[in-house]
């Protein structure tokens, strides 16, 4: 009798434990179910720029006309870069965080997972196609070169006007490989940023520098001294050179989602937003 007694506590003890851990097992997997809900619908979307390149991103004090507070600072980005970014973060439904990075630093911080996305005026190149993919372009501009108002290159309507001529450009950009394109310039070393350009340009160290359109009228803005070349016969570019792309990590899932996001803005709208960037950028004011 105890046997069939102790046989018929077993058994039970042994249901218990199957039903505990189906439960638990059941519980494991809703829990799972929730995080990765979470992490498709929430989250952040870690952007890298420069913020010293405006009109696309710059730096300033406030969260003044839409500006997103800079990761691990009191000041805040804006700019063209800035406004794409937030509407990129809006569809894939997570938080923007916009992380202050050199230019040298960005792809480094993109593969190493430190970022998300780059949306800082980068042009998709096949050199850093071979490191990571690019989005549908969200901008082109043309190439131009910021001298001094009044100055020997004022007049300039071609690249050979500056023969002679001191020229610089950002470093590891396409803008310093062109200047070869001049016959007998006086090619200076490349500059880290462009906030350091001006300074050299208003100093006299140089002559000029090579930009694009948006960021040549924001200098002319910011300082009454400096004067942007358009030209006739300009620079000899390619459309990957000019264009402006989102790089992500190779591979990434995000670029079919930023595409769908940039196919919905309009090029009328992508001219209103350079407009009112060009117009709201600190050092205009």
């Amino acid at each position: 009798m105890k046997k069939k007694i102790s046989l018929l506590i077993a058994m039970s003890l042994s249901a218990v434990m199957i039903l505990t851990g189906c439960a638990s097992s059941s519980k494991k997997e809703e829990v799972k179910s929730t995080t990765e809900q979470a992490a498709t619908k929430g989250g952040t979307f870690k952007v890298g720029m420069e913020a010293g390149y405006a009109p696309f991103n710059w730096t300033q004090t406030d969260a003044s006309n839409g500006a997103v507070k800079i990761e691990g600072s009191s000041e805040y980005a804006g700019g063209y870069d800035v406004e794409m970014a937030k509407r990129i973060a809006k569809d894939l439904g997570k938080e923007l965080v916009i992380v202050k990075t050199e230019w040298d630093g960005l792809v480094p911080a993109l593969t190493s997972g430190k970022i998300d996305a780059i949306i800082a005026g980068m042009s998709p190149t096949a050199e850093r196609k071979q490191t990571i993919d690019f989005s549908n372009n969200y901008y082109k501009s043309d190439l131009v070169m910021v001298v001094k108002k009044g100055g020997k290159y004022d007049g300039a309507t071609s690249i050979q006007d500056f023969k002679g001529a001191k020229i610089t450009a950002q470093l590891n950009t396409f803008h310093y490989t062109v200047i070869d394109q001049i016959q007998g310039v006086a090619k200076q070393p490349a500059m880290d940023n462009f906030p350091a350009m001006r300074v050299a340009l208003e100093s006299g160290m140089i002559d000029g520098y090579v930009s694009e359109r948006p960021e040549g009228v924001s200098a002319e803005s910011a300082n009454s001294n400096f004067k942007m070349v358009e030209f006739k016969n300009g620079f000899t570019t390619s459309d990957e050179d000019t264009a402006i792309a989102v790089g992500v990590a190779k591979g990434s899932d995000l670029t079919e989602k930023i595409n769908k996001t940039l196919a919905g803005i309009s090029e009328e709208e992508r001219k209103t937003i350079m407009d009112t960037a060009i117009k709201n950028q600190p050092a205009a004011k």
